[in-house]
């Protein structure tokens, strides 16, 4: 049984944190069927897409190079990294903005080589402000995954990490050893108690610090 936890990769989707004169995701027709038929003596038709955004965007995978200058690029990372085992913390208690400690969290013990997938249940927010003012994991947390070797954290918000936290602890430290990171995740609630691999692919992008992914889990 196959779970789909991306977002939907849309014309006009939500894209944090615009730039003056960014647009975000566009998809549109470079060549429509009206423009293609006479080229196939009206036999045939066909339409090509164009699709124009900025890589952190959706469901997506930050490669080490997103945090450091001389890190891996998103074409670097092998498949055998994108495909693991996973496990899921039950964080949907969690408020606006929250801290999330040990005191808050179960964190499961046998995790070397695991994707950790946290449900903040966050993603029923998904296109409004308040996806925005997410909870997050604290750094005692965040050490004691990286501690204990997992492959990948992945959540079901905008940030593994608090955005009033310059420091970026999460990005920081897990991406500096390799660990790769997983933002804006939905339907988390279907794997709960589950055991599955966790899939999270995206185009080998060369020179890419981020990019958008198909995520999904195989329940096993």
């Amino acid at each position: 049984m196959f779970h789909d936890l991306t977002h939907r990769f849309h014309d006009g989707m939500p894209v944090p944190r615009l730039r003056v004169g960014e647009f975000g995701v566009r998809i549109e027709p470079y060549l429509t069927h009206v423009d293609t038929s006479p080229s196939y003596d009206h036999k045939s038709e066909f339409e090509i897409t164009m699709v124009s955004f900025q890589t952190s965007v959706g469901t997506k995978l930050d490669a080490p190079r997103h945090r450091f200058h001389d890190g891996e690029d998103i074409a670097s990372i092998e498949l055998t990294r994108l495909i693991r085992s996973g496990v899921v913390i039950d964080a949907r208690h969690a408020q606006p903005g929250e801290c999330l400690g040990f005191e808050k969290v179960k964190i499961p013990s046998d995790l070397a080589g695991q994707a950790v997938l946290v449900n903040f249940g966050w993603d029923k927010f998904w296109g409004t402000e308040r996806y925005y003012d997410h909870p997050y994991l604290s750094r005692e947390v965040v050490q004691h995954l990286l501690d204990h070797r997992i492959s990948m954290l992945g959540v079901d918000c905008s940030n593994v990490d608090s955005t009033s936290d310059m420091e970026r602890p999460a990005h920081t430290w897990l991406l500096r050893e390799g660990s790769l990171v997983v933002e804006n995740l939905r339907g988390l609630d279907a794997l709960l108690g589950l055991q599955f691999r966790f899939y999270a692919i995206p185009l080998p992008a060369s020179e890419a610090a981020a990019f958008p992914i198909r995520a999904f889990a195989e329940v096993i």
